[in-house]
C-alpha cells in the first residue's frame, strides 16, 4: 500500500523528519508505505529491552494461548540465556490494527555497539528505553547519539515504572538533557514519552494512569515513527545489515529493501561503492513475521527481508538491480579499542579435549567471525601461529572466546591491551566514562580505587532513595581491566559498575593493576593433599588434590608481589614407623575463576590456557627464556 507523502496530515513528532529531506524530481517518485513501520528497541545493559518485547509479542497474539514461552525468548543463544544479557541483535515483527511492525531487538552493552550501529541503518525510529529509577546511563548516551545522527524518530519508554522507587519526573527531566547535551533538533527534544511495564505488559501517557495493556505504545509507534520511505518505482537497492546462516540454506542477508521490487528467482547485482560488482542470483525469499520467517514470492520496498542464494555476500554489501542498480554507502563502525592475541595451545595437555588444535584451525575460525562480527578485526601476528585479535572491550573478546571453545577450539590468550594511537607526535590512549552505583558506606574504598587506576572524576550525585550514590568517571581503558572484581570485593559484591568509550586522550601515565604475584607449579604431575596444605600457606590455590598439572601452570595467588615457584604433586614419604593416628588434612576451598576473572587476572607474562572443558592460566614461556 503506498501513498505520496501526506505533509498536511503529520503530527509533530513525524514532521520532522520528512521534512528535512529534500527530494530532486527525477523518473523515479517518492513515497511512504503506510502499513509498515520499522522500529529498533534501544537502551542500556538490562534497563528492560527484551522483556518490553516479549510482552509486545504476547498482546500482539504472537504465540498461541496454550504454547509454552520462556521468559526473554529473544534471546535465542545459549550464552545469551546463561549471561542474562542481549548479545545479538534479532528481528521479529507483529501486527497491529492492520499495520506490520518490524521490531529489532539490539543488544546493551557498550561492548556490543557494533551491532546497534549497523541495524539503525534498516529502521526509521527507535524505542529508547530508560529505567524509570537509574535514568539514562552512559549506553543510553551511545544508542541516543547514533539514533540523532542517523536522523531517526524517538520514542522515549520509561520502564519498569511499577518499581517501589520510581521516579518518572526525573527520569524524564535527565533524557531531556541528555537530548539538549547530544545537539538535537527542537523536534527531536519534542519526543513522547511512554510510561510502561514491560514484565506486567501495561503501559500509558502518564506514570499515574497506565492502561491494562500496551496499547498506548503500539498507538505512540504508529503516530511517531515515519513510515519508510521508498522509491516505488526506482532500481531495485537492499542494503544487507546483517547475515545468517543455515545448514540448509547457506548464508542469508537481512536488510531493508529501500528501493524497488526483490523477487525469488531474480537475477541481481551484489556490489559495493568501491569494489567491482558481481551476479547472483535469489533462490529463496522471506519476510518476518511473527516470531519467524515466511517464505513469500515477492517483497516490496521499505519492508525487512531475508535473502538466500548468494554465499558469498557480506554485511555492507548491496543487493541491486542486474541492469540499473547502484550501491548504497557501506556500514561504518567505530574503531575497536583493546587487543587480545590469540596463538595455539603449546601446553603439555594440548590435545586432550580439543577437537581443533591447529594454527589453520585457529586462522579460518577467526576470520571467519569477521563475516559477521564488524566491530571487530583480526591481523596475523609475529609468528605464523599468533593472530591479534581487536574489539571494542574485553567482554566483546571473551563472548568469541566462549563461542570458540564451546565450538571444540584449543588455543591459548594473552592479557588485553589498549589500542593506543599517535598524533603529531603525542601518544594518546582510549577514555571511557564509568559510571559507579555504590552503597555510601563503601564509598571511600571505591573512589580510592578509581584513583589509583587513574581515573578522573567527573560528578558525584543521590542515586534513589536507597542510600546510593552514582560516581562518574574518566579513566583509561587500561585502567578498567580487572577493576570490575576489584569494585566488587571492595563494595562486597554491592557495587554496579557500568562503562562506554569516550575519545582519545593523553597518556595517563603508569598504574599498577595487581599487587599480588602466582603462585606457580614447580614440576609435571598431580597435585596432593599433603603439597597443598603446605602450598596455602602461601596464598589462595585454583587447584584442588588429584588435578593434573603442568611445569609453569599457575596454581594460585601469592599474598605477597612477585611470583613463587611452589611443588603442589609432592608426596609424603612412606617409612616403617607406624603412626598413631593419620592426620587430618584440612585444606581451604579452592578458588573458581571464571574466563572473564582469568583474562583479568593474567599479567604481561601469562597467558589464559583455553579448552572445551578447562580454563588454566599459565607462564609465557616465550617471555620467560627472554628473562
Amino acid at each position: 500500500m503506498y501513498v505520496d507523502f501526506p505533509y498536511a496530515l503529520l503530527t509533530p513528532c513525524q514532521f520532522y523528519v520528512h521534512s528535512s529531506l529534500v527530494y530532486s524530481a527525477g523518473k523515479s517518485s517518492q513515497a511512504t508505505r503506510r502499513d509498515v513501520r520499522n522500529i529498533a528497541i534501544v537502551a542500556h545493559v538490562d534497563h528492560g529491552k527484551t522483556t518490553l518485547v516479549d510482552s509486545m509479542l504476547r498482546q500482539a497474539k504472537v504465540f498461541r494461548d496454550n504454547q509454552v514461552v520462556q521468559e526473554r525468548i529473544m534471546d535465542s543463544n545459549d550464552l545469551e540465556r546463561e549471561r542474562g544479557i542481549t548479545i545479538l541483535s534479532k528481528n521479529t515483527s507483529i501486527t497491529y490494527k492492520g499495520t506490520k511492525i518490524n521490531i529489532i531487538d539490539t543488544p546493551g552493552h557498550s561492548d556490543f555497539g557494533g551491532e546497534v550501529e549497523r541495524v539503525l541503518n534498516m529502521v526509521e525510529g527507535v524505542l529508547l528505553v530508560v529505567d524509570s529509577v537509574e535514568g539514562p546511563m552512559p549506553q543510553t548516551r551511545f544508542v541516543l547519539k547514533k539514533a540523532l545522527e542517523f536522523g531517526h524518530a524517538v520514542v522515549v519508554v520509561v520502564n519498569k515504572i511499577d518499581r517501589p522507587t520510581t521516579r518518572p519526573e526525573f527520569v524524564v527531566n535527565s533524557t531531556f538533557e541528555l537530548f539538549i547535551e547530544l545537539n538535537a533538533t527542537d523536534e527531536q527534544c519534542d519526543f513522547q514519552t511512554v510510561y510502561a511495564s514491560g514484565i506486567k505488559g501495561k503501559a500509558g501517557l502518564s506514570p499515574e494512569n497506565l492502561a491494562d495493556d500496551l496499547g498506548p505504545l503500539f498507538e505512540a509507534i504508529l503516530r511517531c515513527i515515519p513510515e519508510p520511505r521508498i522509491e516505488k518505482d526506482g532500481a531495485l537497492q537492499m542494503l544487507v545489515s546483517n547475515t545468517e546462516y543455515d545448514e540448509h540454506k547457506g548464508r542469508i542477508a537481512i536488510g531493508r529493501l529501500h528501493a524497488g521490487e526483490l523477487q525469488r528467482g531474480m537475477e541481481v547485482k551484489v556490489c559495493t561503492p568501491h569494489d567491482a560488482c558481481r551476479v547472483g542470483k535469489v533462490s529463496e525469499l522471506f519476510v518476518y513475521q511473527n516470531f519467524s520467517r515466511v517464505p513469500v514470492e515477492s517483497v516490496s520496498a521499505g519492508d525487512i527481508c531475508a535473502v538466500c542464494g548468494m554465499n558469498d555476500i557480506m554485511i555492507g554489501e548491496t543487493i541491486a538491480d542486474k541492469i540499473t542498480g547502484t550501491p548504497l554507502p557501506t556500514i561504518k563502525v567505530e574503531e575497536p579499542t583493546v587487543r587480545m592475541s590469540f596463538s595455539i595451545n603449546t601446553s603439555p595437555f594440548v590435545g586432550r579435549e580439543g577437537k581443533y588444535v591447529t594454527s589453520r584451525n585457529l586462522r579460518d575460525r577467526l576470520y571467519r567471525e569477521l563475516e559477521r562480527n564488524l566491530a571487530m578485526k583480526v591481523e596475523d601476528g609475529e609468528t605464523a601461529d599468533t593472530f591479534l585479535v581487536s574489539g571494542r572491550g574485553t567482554l566483546h573478546l571473551t563472548i568469541l572466546i566462549e563461542n570458540m571453545r564451546r565450538e571444540g577450539y584449543e588455543f591459548m590468550i594473552g592479557p588485553p591491551k589498549v589500542i593506543n594511537k599517535t598524533v603529531d607526535g603525542k601518544l594518546l590512549e582510549p577514555y571511557e566514562i564509568a559510571a559507579v552505583e555504590v552503597p555510601e558506606e563503601y564509598m571511600g574504598s571505591v573512589v580510592e580505587l578509581l584513583g589509583k587506576r587513574r581515573g578522573q572524576m567527573v560528578n558525584m550525585e543521590a542515586s534513589g532513595p536507597e542510600g546510593t550514590t552514582l560516581l562518574k568517571y574518566k579513566i583509561p581503558t587500561r585502567g578498567l581491566i580487572g577493576l570490575r572484581n576489584a569494585i566488587l570485593t571492595a563494595s562486597r559484591g554491592r557495587a554496579i559498575l557500568n562503562t562506554i568509550f569516550d575519545s582519545y586522550g593523553s597518556w595517563a601515565g603508569d598504574l599498577s593493576s595487581r599487587d599480588q604475584g602466582s603462585l606457580v607449579a614447580f614440576e609435571d604431575g598431580s597435585t596432593t593433599s599433603y603439597a597443598l596444605l603446605n602450598a596455602q600457606e602461601r596464598g589462595l590455590l585454583f587447584v584442588q588434590p588429584g588435578q593434573d598439572v603442568y611445569k609453569g601452570q599457575i596454581v594460585g595467588i601469592h599474598q605477597r608481589p612477585g611470583d613463587l615457584a611452589i611443588n603442589v604433586c609432592k608426596k609424603k614419604a612412606a617409612t616403617n614407623v607406624r603412626s598413631n593416628k593419620e592426620t587430618t588434612v584440612v585444606l581451604d576451598e579452592p578458588l573458581s575463576y571464571s574466563l572473564d576473572d582469568c583474562i583479568e587476572f593474567i599479567q604481561e607474562d601469562e597467558l589464559v590456557e583455553v579448552t572445551p572443558s578447562s580454563i588454566r592460566m599459565c607462564k609465557n614461556p616465550k617471555i620467560s627464556k627472554k628473562k
